[in-house]
């Protein structure tokens, strides 16, 4: 009888427990965009996504243009670049989502998706950066943002692949080139 009960229960451990190693594809959020709409990561299905948290006020901003220029060159072959401003560190994007995106617009003709300010860090690290920065969420490694313009790479079936520093420059990441072009 107890053997049997044993049996039972590692059986529906097991289940249990394989159903909670199911990891999140970045197809499974939804978040609101700079312009208040709903934004969906499963239109995304099939691109290479790279997620970076910007901010208007630091020494990385300038990597605005760069991140536009790898959209530009490479949405035609299913890249997408997507911003997410964040004031995590140093209060260095205080400005509202319009504020943000007059700025973007105005300084570096970003045409690339800007999504609405959120945190990517702490105690109200937004869902999609929880799935972004930790190996529980995503399935493969723990990655916490260090700083703004910490890019990251999702794969064309929405699997987290990498990440590259913030202060790296986006042309110069051969990680990132790499990814892009293969």
């Amino acid at each position: 009888m107890y053997k049997l009960l044993f049996s039972i229960l590692i059986s529906l451990l097991s289940i249990s427990g394989s159903a909670q190693t199911k990891n999140k594809s970045i197809y499974d959020f939804k978040v609101k965009s700079i312009d208040g709409s709903t934004f969906d990561f499963k239109s995304l299905k099939g691109k290479k996504i790279i997620i970076v948290n910007t901010a208007s006020e630091c020494g990385n901003t300038p990597q605005y243009s760069e991140l536009e220029e790898i959209y530009k060159k490479y949405k035609s072959k299913n890249v997408v670049v997507i911003g997410f401003p964040a004031n995590n560190f140093g209060g260095q994007e205080p400005g509202s989502d319009k504020d943000i995106k007059a700025f973007c617009t105005k300084n570096y003709a970003v045409s690339f998706p800007m999504m609405s300010k959120i945190s990517v860090k702490g105690n109200d690290i937004a869902p999609i950066y929880k799935w972004l920065t930790e190996k529980m969420e995503n399935g493969v490694k723990d990655t916490p943002v260090t700083w703004n313009f910490q890019k990251f790479m999702i794969d064309e079936k929405g699997n987290w692949v990498g990440s590259v520093a913030p202060k790296t420059s986006p042309l110069a990441s051969k990680e990132l080139i790499d990814f892009i072009s293969k």
